[in-house]
């Protein structure tokens, strides 16, 4: 069988490309390897192209979108989460009409030059929303014009055995000469399936190795003087998806909207989560490392693509689209 080619853009760590890739282990379940080879892959971010080629066999390199040609490369899939912050409910103070914002267009641009059969976009929910769906609509136009029949799902990674209730725009272009249809992969986890995966699976101990995580007694009291109407020191519910782990959990305090842990209520005991801890909630193996110090590895681990929820998705993308033509 003759691999599925795949051109991987805003790669980060690697969350993406594990997924696509299979071949890995996660909360005792076997993720099967899949057919793809990703015949390129790059990030901007230094740091987290060294965490990259410290995971794969292949390798990525440093580089800016804007200023690297395809024209020379022959690929079935181009896959890109392009960079979400501007977008973000998370901070909506962000400028959305900056050239930063806008990088959609050069995904667009890389498209357009390969002429893949198969696109995958992701980014986060506020992109749905922000100035009434404009940017997101601009974006399903921009692949449509390029000639691509677009389909696109909010994905919340629960629903498929991930222990985070982390929701994500997929936007999956389909090449009109193809004449495919494509359904996302039906949740195997939630109403009417198997119980969501509990925060309990992978938080093996609310007391930490390290006394660093915990949240000082000053912290706690500030929490005490915050407005009742905010949501604020957000500890989880271990027997429940834990909310979406972020890109800013090294800065995380008890009065923002990150989740946190609590290990003693009558002693008003918090404490973040470790570095292993957020990776295994966004559904790294174990064995996946990071490089760096731990503020790198939260902002690689927090922009990560959940590797779990894109094997699910490129699975369907495989046995949907080239399965007939790669058997």
């Amino acid at each position: 069988m003759s691999k599925i080619s795949v051109l991987s853009l805003f790669s980060g760590c690697g969350g993406a490309d594990l997924g696509l890739l299979g071949g890995f282990t996660y909360l005792d379940k076997r993720y099967k390897r899949l057919p793809f080879l990703i015949r390129h892959s790059s990030d901007i971010n230094e740091r987290a192209v060294k965490t990259y080629n410290s995971n794969f066999k292949h390798k990525a390199i440093v580089a800016d979108i804007a200023e690297l040609s395809f024209s020379d490369l022959d690929v079935d899939m181009v896959v890109g989460g392009f960079p979400c912050q501007p977008f973000s409910t998370v901070n909506p103070t962000k400028n959305p009409d900056l050239k930063e914002s806008q990088l959609f267009w050069e995904m667009a641009r890389v498209v357009d030059v390969t002429r893949p059969k198969v696109i995958v976009a992701e980014n986060v929910k506020g992109f749905y929303r922000l100035k009434n769906g404009y940017y997101f609509n601009l974006a399903c136009k921009e692949f449509s014009r390029l000639g691509y029949d677009i389909y696109h799902n909010l994905l919340n990674s629960s629903h498929y055995g991930i222990p985070q209730k982390r929701e994500r725009i997929i936007i999956v272009g389909i090449h009109k000469s193809l004449k495919k249809n494509f359904n996302f992969p039906a949740p195997t986890h939630g109403t009417d399936k198997r119980p969501f995966v509990p925060l309990s699976r992978v938080i093996t101990s609310l007391i930490p190795a390290d006394p660093k995580y915990y949240f000082s007694k000053k912290a706690v009291e500030g929490v005490k003087k915050a407005k009742p109407n905010m949501k604020r020191a957000l500890a989880q519910d271990l027997d429940a998806p834990c909310l979406t782990i972020t890109s800013h959990l090294a800065k995380v305090s008890l009065n923002s909207r990150d989740p946190v842990l609590i290990v003693d209520r009558e002693k008003e005991l918090y404490r973040r989560f470790t570095p292993e801890e957020a990776a295994a909630i966004q559904s790294f193996p174990p064995e996946f490392t990071f490089l760096g110090s731990e503020s790198d590895a939260y902002r690689q681990i927090g922009n990560a693509i959940p590797p779990v929820l894109m094997w699910h998705i490129a699975n369907q993308i495989y046995l949907q689209i080239f399965k007939d033509v790669q058997s």
